[in-house]
């Protein structure tokens, strides 16, 4: 029986074992039509996209009777390459990697991990991140400060202060209790014991932000008054914009 020649009803699962199938499946990733063998799928006995091919049916199919999964089609076709020639993808490598994560092929996950742009997110930026204290959240609190913020406005702003050693935050928290506004809306990264720098860790503060679809700038923030020290040696403003 090949699935491509039978038309079933959207929705329905598919009766039967897998082992009376065609050799040539036909799929519908995310709307993205592919062709390719059984054997290929099941190349890794241990992988998900194994599993969902092995023994009794497992996937719904479309209109048209291919097997469906409900993944981003896009870098499917990177994810059959490794599987037909062994082929690590040199595109669109972070979202192959989350994708090879999905379907649990650990061999290519492997390679991938080992590439520069998975090795520098994985075992430089976030590991530098893991040992800034309460990183994530404060990503969170600049969020909903700025949010709070943008009633009829075009732009709002978070003051930041980032000390990266024990003294600086001494000196930090000297300067936050001469501060003429409220120091809840001061958000403060740090301090941490790791090489990368302040301007560093502006930079992954930055590009985490705008990750979630936001546009933002930073600059060093000057109060005009009220400040013990040179504000600019811990504060920065981050403005974010949004029309």
């Amino acid at each position: 029986m090949s699935i491509s020649s039978e038309h079933k009803p959207l929705g329905k699962q598919v009766t039967g074992s897998l082992h009376t199938l065609s050799p040539i499946v036909e799929l519908n990733v995310g709307g993205e039509m592919y062709t390719t063998t059984l054997s290929t799928l099941k190349k890794h006995p241990g992988s998900k996209l194994a599993e969902m091919f092995t023994g009794q049916p497992k996937l719904r199919t479309d209109s048209e009777g291919r097997f469906f999964i409900d993944r981003p089609g896009t870098y499917f076709k990177y994810i059959l390459e490794y599987l037909r020639s062994n082929q690590v993808p040199t595109q669109c490598v972070q979202d192959v990697y989350k994708e090879a994560l999905f379907y649990d092929i650990e061999p290519l996950i492997k390679q991938l991990e080992d590439s520069p742009q998975i090795f520098g997110e994985l075992m430089a930026r976030k590991q530098f991140l893991a040992r800034v204290p309460n990183y994530s959240e404060n990503i969170e609190l600049m969020i909903r400060i700025a949010r709070a913020e943008a009633v009829a406005s075009r732009r709002s702003s978070v003051i930041v202060c980032v000390v990266r050693t024990e003294e600086d935050a001494a000196r930090c928290q000297d300067a936050l209790n001469s501060l003429d506004m409220d120091k809840k809306s001061v958000v403060k990264f740090g301090p941490w014991k790791a090489a990368p720098s302040i301007s560093d860790l502006l930079d992954c503060i930055q590009m985490d932000v705008e990750a979630k679809g936001y546009k933002i700038s930073f600059q060093p923030h000057v109060a005009e008054k009220g400040f013990r020290f040179k504000s600019h040696d811990f504060f920065y403003k981050f403005l974010f914009t949004w029309w």
